[in-house]
């Protein structure tokens, strides 16, 4: 059913999707669907969660450059194409349904970010960035332009793009505690 609701929104949008059409394709009938989902919005979104989980991963091999650049490269997956990707359809309904973004929220980007943090907290501890670096900024360093350029259709980042920012955002990081004295 997740795969198909995935599919589906590829296919046809968000705006378009139904349960009627994720229940065909799924080869379900819409009852099952709604014993385990309130709407298309929760379900798509538990699809993106898992996605996420798959794609986008969060690694600690002891390179923060590859580590992030990895990651970040997955976040791209996840939004390519930018019109017909599921997780843009998911943040864009999160705008308009509060309990899709309150969900969205604590179901994805909240485990997420914690997953960020334990990578720089062993940055940190590594040496790869300063003990004080703030990963609040951080985080906004390395994810904001990718939202950025989606929202506004300026293309998002192929890999060679991505290590030089990934590359930017380190060497940023790396000045913090020289910058503080």
């Amino acid at each position: 059913m997740l795969d198909a609701a995935m599919a589906l929104c590829r296919e046809t949008g968000f705006a378009r999707l139904t349960i009627e059409a994720i229940a065909e394709r799924a080869g379900v009938s819409k009852k099952t669907i709604y014993r385990w989902w309130p709407s298309k919005g929760a379900i798509l979104l538990e699809a993106v969660f898992d996605a996420a989980a798959t794609i986008a991963p969060h690694g600690d091999t002891g390179d923060l450059a590859g580590d992030m650049h990895a990651q970040l490269m997955g976040v791209v997956a996840l939004l390519t194409p930018q019109d017909a990707s599921p997780v843009a359809a998911i943040i864009a309904e999160a705008q308009r349904d509060p309990a899709i973004a309150v969900a969205l929220r604590e179901q994805v980007i909240e485990p997420n970010i914690a997953f960020f943090d334990e990578r720089m907290r062993s940055a940190q501890r590594a040496g790869e960035i300063p003990a004080d670096a703030d990963l609040g900024v951080a985080l906004d360093l390395f994810y904001g332009p990718i939202y950025h350029r989606l929202v506004f259709h300026l293309g998002l980042p192929n890999d060679e793009e991505m290590h030089a920012r990934v590359d930017h955002v380190i060497a940023a990081l790396r000045t913090v505690g020289t910058t503080h004295g």
